[in-house]
């Protein structure tokens, strides 16, 4: 069974209709391809989902989430940006848009697409005409003192998601310390800590994901 829009398929926020569009950014290494491949395979039993992934000169991320088998093939597809992952998910994202309309006109009705960032930093942030939400990974191997940076992934993202919690106690880093410094930055906006391949850890993430899709007006088939 497959959670889709109902058959009149209304005008939701941003006045179009169709599947929620979810963006996943975050530093290179944090764990956006992890984030993205469990929440497949959190979802893909109960959602129509698609993935557009963004590398610069590569299909790598596209290819890494193929290898896992987290969807059928013909569900991933890549963006080769050619130049600053920022500007396919920021300033030009006609690529990304013609993906979304390529998956879209080849699948049919989606319920989600998530759309995933190739490497990039703290300042990025993704086009309201891309997405509908913004999820951002940071790690903790990145070091603690990162969610005191600021910067716009961080302090405006819907969901800021701290991964890799596990390794904490191996790289020095305090949690508690990434906790308060996150709040501090983001006020009222959500904050996870998770692992997103531990056993369930990918759990809150989807709580937060339902939610949202709930707000958009997916219903059950």
């Amino acid at each position: 069974m497959h959670l889709h829009q109902p058959e009149s398929s209304p005008l939701r926020q941003g006045g179009r209709s169709g599947a929620l569009r979810i963006g996943v950014g975050g530093p290179v290494g944090s764990g956006k391809t992890a984030t993205v491949a469990a929440l497949c395979r959190q979802l893909r039993d109960t959602l129509s989902i698609a993935v557009v992934t963004n590398d610069i000169y590569t299909r790598e991320d596209a290819e890494a989430l193929l290898r896992e088998a987290v969807l059928p093939a013909e569900r991933i597809t890549a963006v080769e940006t050619g130049a600053c992952p920022h500007t396919a998910i920021r300033d030009d994202i006609s690529a990304n848009l013609a993906a979304v309309e390529d998956l879209e006109d080849t699948l049919g009705r989606l319920d989600l697409v998530l759309i995933e960032s190739g490497g990039d930093n703290l300042t990025a942030t993704f086009s309201k005409g891309l997405v509908d939400h913004q999820i951002f990974v940071i790690d903790v191997a990145g070091g603690d003192d990162v969610p005191r940076k600021g910067g716009p992934g961080i302090t405006t993202a819907d969901l800021l998601v701290i991964n890799k919690t596990d390794l904490a106690p191996y790289v020095g880093s305090d949690l508690e310390t990434m906790a308060r410094d996150a709040k501090a930055q983001r006020g009222a906006l959500p904050v996870i800590l998770t692992s997103v391949k531990a056993h369930d850890g990918v759990r809150p993430i989807c709580d937060w994901l339902t939610e949202r899709l709930a707000e958009w007006g997916t219903v059950p088939a």
